[in-house]
Order: C-alpha cells, then sequence, then structure tokens
C-alpha cells in the first residue's frame, strides 16, 4: 500500500470514521455512493469492492454487471454536514472491471484517457468553472412554477438575505473539504447564485464540481430552501450557465500564453480555441445534456447561441478575457456554453479533445466577432462565417451521432449510451402536451 492510503487509513482512525461513503459518477453526471465500514478499505485500495454495474445508468448490461469500485486515497475528505461522532468521510472511485482494467462506462476515466493524450502532447489542462444555479422556496406556486427566494439581481448584497447566509456556509463547507472558492456574488435572475471555484487541474475539478452540486443541495436543505441547477428554469429571467476558463500548461509554462502576440495569445491558444469552435456543434449534446439546455441556448441572458469567438465579447461563445500584463500565467479562454447540469467529466473531456485536434491538425483561428453576435441579421452572421450552436437537442444529438470525435473520446459504449438515452428524453419530451399549447389553442381552436 501506498503513503496516500496509509494516510487515510491512519486519519480515519485517529478521527473516529465509522462510514466511509465511496462516490462514483454514471454516464449523465448522477452521483452514485455506497458506505463501507473502516475495516473494508485495505482490500477496497487493493482489489475494490464488487457492485452490481448493471442497475447504474449506462455503466453495463446484465450479462456484463460484475464491477468495482476502487476508491483514490488523494480524494478523501471528511464530510463537514456529518460532523457529530462517529464521523463519516468520502472518496471518489475509480470503476474497474472484474479483471482491474479500467471499465469504459466511467465517466472519470473517460476524462482520464483524454487528458493522458494532452499529457503524450506535453500538456496539462487546468479548468476554473463559474457555477451559477437557483435557490427556491420548497413551497411552489399554486400554478406549480418554483417560487425564488429573493428577488434580487446581479451583485445585489441583499441584508438578511437567504442567498447572503447561504453563500457563506456553503463556501465554508466547500473550504472545510479543500475546494478553494475564487468569488461569489448574487447572479442577474431572482435566487439566483453564482460561486466561482479556482483554477486546479480538470480531474481535480470535475471531482470538486460534483462534491459543489451535493453541498449545496446539503445546506439548502439545511436552510429549508432547495437548490437547482436547472439550465432554464424561468422563461423571463436568464439560465444557470457553468462559464468554464480552460488553460494549457508545459511543465510551469502557460501554453496559451505568448508576450507580445494578439491578446498575448499564443499559436497554441489560437489553435486550442479554433479546435473548440470546429467542433462546437458536435460537443454540444455533451456540453448542454438536456432538452431544457437549449431553452438557456436560445434566450439570451449572455447564454451564446453562435459559434465564434471574440476578445472580452460575453456574445462569443469563446471569449478570450482581459489580459493582465504582469501576469502571463493567466492566459487563459472562457467557454460559454456549458450550463451547470452537465456530466463535468464528460465535458472537460470533449472540450480538451476538441482543442487539442485543433493543436494537431494546426486549424486556423477565424476573425474574432467584435459586434454583439445577437443584434446581427442570419445573413449577417451568415456573411460572417458565424454558424448557430444545435437549437435543440434533437439536432445536437444528429450532429454528434456523425461525430468521430465525439465517439473516440467517449468510447464506443459511453458514445452509444449515451445518444440512446438522449433520444429518449427526446422522443418524451416531443409527446408532451405544453402549458403553451393549451393556454395559446384550446382557447381559439
Amino acid at each position: 500500500m501506498g503513503r496516500q492510503e496509509e494516510f487515510v487509513l491512519r486519519t480515519i482512525e485517529e478521527r473516529d470514521v465509522r462510514f466511509v461513503r465511496l462516490w462514483f459518477t454514471d454516464v449523465l453526471g448522477f452521483l452514485k455512493s455506497v458506505a463501507v465500514a473502516p475495516a473494508e478499505l485495505e482490500a477496497a485500495f487493493t482489489e475494490g469492492i464488487g457492485f452490481d454495474g448493471s442497475a447504474i445508468e449506462g455503466f453495463a448490461r446484465v450479462s456484463e454487471s460484475d464491477m468495482l469500485v476502487k476508491p483514490d486515497p488523494s480524494t478523501f475528505q471528511m464530510l463537514p454536514w456529518r460532523s457529530e461522532s462517529p464521523g463519516t468521510a468520502r472518496m471518489f472511485c475509480d470503476i474497474l472491471m472484474p479483471d482491474g482494467t479500467p471499465s469504459y462506462a466511467d465517466p472519470r476515466y473517460v476524462l482520464k484517457r483524454t487528458l493522458s493524450r494532452a499529457a503524450e502532447l506535453g500538456f496539462s489542462f487546468y479548468t476554473h468553472p463559474e457555477i451559477e444555479f437557483f435557490l427556491f422556496e420548497r413551497q411552489r406556486a399554486a400554478d406549480g412554477r418554483p417560487v425564488p427566494v429573493d428577488q434580487a439581481g446581479y451583485f445585489d448584497n441583499t441584508p438578511h438575505g437567504v442567498g447572503h447566509d447561504f453563500r457563506r456556509q456553503a463556501i465554508t463547507m466547500l473550504e472545510s473539504m479543500g475546494i478553494s472558492v475564487e468569488f461569489s456574488h448574487h447572479e442577474g435572475a431572482p435566487g439566483q447564485q453564482e460561486i466561482d471555484l479556482r483554477y486546479a487541474d480538470a480531474l481535480t475539478t470535475a471531482d470538486n464540481i460534483m462534491t459543489f452540486r451535493l453541498v449545496m443541495k446539503q445546506v439548502a436543505l439545511e436552510q429549508g430552501v432547495e437548490a437547482s441547477f436547472m439550465p432554464k428554469p424561468f422563461t423571463e429571467f436568464p439560465g444557470s450557465g457553468m462559464h468554464t476558463h480552460l488553460s494549457l500548461f508545459e511543465g510551469d509554462s502557460n501554453a496559451f500564453h505568448e508576450a507580445g502576440a494578439e491578446y498575448q495569445l499564443s499559436k497554441v491558444g489560437r489553435a486550442f480555441i479554433a479546435g473548440v469552435l470546429r467542433h462546437a456543434a458536435e460537443i454540444t449534446a455533451v456540453t448542454n445534456q438536456w432538452v431544457n439546455s437549449y431553452k438557456r441556448l436560445s434566450g439570451g441572458g449572455e447564454a451564446p447561441s453562435y459559434v465564434c469567438w471574440g476578445h472580452n465579447n460575453r456574445s462569443a461563445m469563446v471569449r478570450v478575457p482581459l489580459y493582465k500584463p504582469q501576469k502571463g500565467g493567466s492566459t487563459r479562454i472562457e467557454v460559454r456554453s456549458p450550463d451547470t447540469a452537465t456530466n463535468p467529466y464528460l465535458t472537460f473531456a470533449v472540450l480538451l479533445a476538441a482543442g487539442l485536434k485543433g493543436i494537431e491538425m494546426d486549424y486556423e483561428l477565424p476573425e474574432g466577432a467584435e459586434d454583439d453576435v445577437w443584434s446581427l441579421t442570419d445573413a449577417e452572421r451568415r456573411a460572417l462565417g458565424i454558424p448557430p450552436l444545435p437549437a435543440s437537442l434533437d439536432e445536437a444529438i444528429r450532429v454528434m451521432e456523425g461525430s468521430e470525435l465525439v465517439a473516440e473520446t467517449l468510447g464506443e459504449h459511453v458514445f452509444d449510451f449515451f445518444l440512446r438515452n438522449k433520444r429518449q428524453e427526446w422522443l418524451d419530451y416531443r409527446r408532451q402536451v405544453t402549458a403553451f399549447e393549451l393556454d395559446r389553442l384550446l382557447p381559439v381552436l
């Protein structure tokens, strides 16, 4: 056993931990958990613990259901909402086949595999997400609509507001679990919050996002409200995005930075953006995986609807933020299309794969968009070579089906299950008779 495993076993004994939750994520990005007694951990570290993979969304067919969860000791943390003695801790896990090889159904492995490809090219991949979500009252309105906890707006400081106290407690809890927070504030819509996590390597960030979503729901539960990561709960207000800052490093050097270049953006950085743009439509079903995601993408409110990039242009899908002359390491790009209900492992994998493709194939970056892209006409956008993002889950699935890049990145198993599941979601949605149809058509037809 390694030093990290020994540290975990010693900590468990010293802190009287009686329950250890082993966490992993299904293909759709839902967190799964199995609790084990500390006595089982030594075997879990060396051999893994068996479970029925066929019961988890997208993991295995019944005929090949035996799988193993193997905890990653570097992710060990105490759960702060279970702080009373005896304590409870958690670790993220990798999913293995019975012979000990990685499971192709494990989203964490999909990301690890893509990170290995980047490492072969000499790159490490860092991400920094800005996570938006809503806080709602427990009680719905008479018409079934959610009720936001406040009527505040962007950056508002509401005295004794639920959101303000919520963010303080949530950030304290995150930081006690080793998750650093950079900023937090009220977002533009009533009840909407934003908490930005500090830069970290992509695997750590994906683990942190999974923890973040659970912590937000846990703190909301304790405060008598409800946290939701639904991309667009209201027609009239902006949705919740997860604008994500990305950068590649070669050792300690930021591969996106070139002093004196336009926007201080290197050839590698420009090719990476070109890759993300060229493959944007193909990866959208992954970065925006729900029927509701497309209400956000087509609803304005700083959500991108078109494939373009710009310097400090918040209507563009990819933005190159303002450069800080004294901080060459801070050169990065911001991808604004993903939402907070995505599977972060798969999203980071496809974004990285698209960017690497741009670098490997030496894609040329098109002209940046300096106009407000939403205010242009369709003809003006066509003339500028700015195509739209998929306008619905159905359209996104159809583009993804023909994508070699996404099939290769996700692997055959995840690719097939994901498409099958999303086709079914679209069929279920399409069959619904909506309130819009009843309100608009029933009185007149």
